[in-house]
């Protein structure tokens, strides 16, 4: 199943294209929830501090693994609007082979400096040893991570948004199964946990690579794709490595914070961890729409189409708008009854906090979505340097007020859940500035179509 979203109304085929990206992601995120909801209500408070802080690392990890991935995905959607399917092959064997072998050293850099990370997070010694457990197993997921989003990533260049969606449904529900089991059944505390987590990432990652093998023959590659070319290999490595600097400074700030916050105690990393789940809920529906937006503006920047690019520019950005404003009133209502979902009603200080960064950080969430859509705007159109500016600009800017706010008795904890909407707000104002500066260039006809037809040439 393909889809072509050079053609058709324009907000309509992009909704449709990103529903199930929505719909996918939402359910990817119940991998982690389930097991904080799990662990939060039966494990304790301690750890759920170690689930959550986990959940911080894993996020920057997968988020290398990520950024390669959506990297390479806006390299196939430029051949797909394009037509050039040798171009297509060739990239996806350059960039399977790449982003292959860089899993494999992360997974080792991961295990060998497991001790070193746990002490540079700063973790509290009665939360150490949770985590420890946790992250033994959860880091051999890594590879399960590397097959998933690698053809979800290949599938959704080519427009089909469904089958990723759906062996993302069949691995959530046999991961909250599994948790149940193992925590509760066999009373396997945090490493039951994790357990679930990694046999249902293999079977989401292994299942899509099947699916993609069995019934998608036009991105089957053959030997003759695997002969390096060099003008390939180059491209690839210029969409993925810098999309891959993006994604990871991002979580590298975010762990950075985590940093400062697990400083403050059990208390408020327990706080931080359940609001932090919720906030992946709340605006990951924007982010995802950020996505499939990338992908419709890659497609037509590949074939040339630029009036449609500006309409598509135009509906997104209004449609983001609406849709965070209405989750900031909704998270704004209900950011109590959110959080009595991952604690106890008795834990009033871990609810208190975790309700005032809901209340701070939730009512800005249209600076996150402007970024998203920032993101796959650069992405797509070929330069991604600027989506590590901005990228850099946001968690910098989020990263620097956390360390020198928190330390202030005016501001304490508080500081560093104000520093993430002045981020992003500054991130916004850069990046819509250079477009407006430099649009005419920017939307100017591709150099990825030379460089595909070069490719198909060799």
């Amino acid at each position: 199943m393909k889809g072509d979203l050079t053609r058709g109304p324009v907000m309509r085929t992009m909704f449709i294209f990103a529903v199930p990206m929505i719909l996918g992601n939402l359910l990817q995120q119940c991998y982690n929830v389930a097991d904080t909801l799990i662990v939060g209500r039966y494990l304790g408070a301690d750890a759920l501090a170690a689930v959550g802080s986990s959940y911080t690392l894993m996020t920057f990890l997968t988020s290398i693994l990520l950024g390669l991935c959506m990297g390479s995905g806006a390299y196939f959607s430029i051949c797909f609007g394009r037509r050039d399917a040798q171009g297509l092959k060739n990239g996806i064997a350059a960039s399977f082979l790449l982003i292959a072998c860089l899993t494999v050293l992360l997974n080792l850099a991961a295990f060998w400096g497991l001790d070193w990370i746990i002490t540079f997070l700063r973790v509290p010694q009665e939360v150490y040893g949770l985590m420890r457990d946790y992250l033994e197993v959860i880091f051999c997921g890594i590879a399960a991570t590397f097959l998933y989003n690698f053809f979800a990533s290949l599938l959704r260049a080519v427009g089909n948004s469904v089958a990723p969606l759906v062996f993302l449904a069949v691995s959530a529900v046999l991961n909250i199964l599994l948790d149940l089991w193992f925590v509760l059944g066999l009373e396997r505390g945090v490493a039951g946990a994790a357990e679930a987590t990694v046999i249902a990432q293999y079977i989401s990652g292994v299942g899509i690579a099947l699916y993609t093998w069995l019934r998608c023959p036009e991105l089957r590659v053959r030997a003759e794709h695997c002969r390096v070319r060099f003008a390939t290999l180059r491209r690839i490595a210029g969409f993925s490595l810098l999309t891959c600097v993006q994604q990871s400074v991002m979580n590298l700030g975010i762990l950075m914070v985590q940093g400062v916050v697990n400083s403050f105690g059990p208390v408020v990393m327990a706080a931080f961890a359940a609001a932090v789940k919720i906030d992946s809920f709340a605006y990951m529906p924007v982010q995802d729409f950020g996505n499939a937006f990338s992908t419709f503006v890659a497609q037509n920047y590949g074939a040339g189409q630029k009036e449609r690019i500006r309409a598509g520019i135009r509906g997104a950005f209004i449609a983001a708008t609406a849709f965070c404003l209405s989750v900031s009133a909704l998270i704004w209502i209900f950011a109590r009854p959110l959080m009595l979902l991952f604690v106890q009603p008795q834990e009033t200080q871990i609810l208190a906090e975790g309700v005032r960064y809901l209340h701070i950080e939730g009512a800005f969430y249209f600076g996150i979505g402007w970024l998203f859509l920032l993101y796959g705007l650069y992405r797509a159109l070929g330069r991604p340097e600027m989506s590590v500016v901005l990228t850099i600009l946001s968690l910098g800017t989020r990263v620097a007020l956390a360390y020198l706010l928190s330390p202030l008795p005016a501001f304490g904890v508080t500081g560093i859940w104000w520093a993430v909407p002045i981020g992003w707000g500054l991130a916004d104002a850069a990046g819509m500035i250079y477009y407006a500066i430099r649009r005419k260039k920017l939307l100017r006809v591709p150099e990825m179509t030379e460089a595909c037809a070069a490719v198909q040439t060799q």
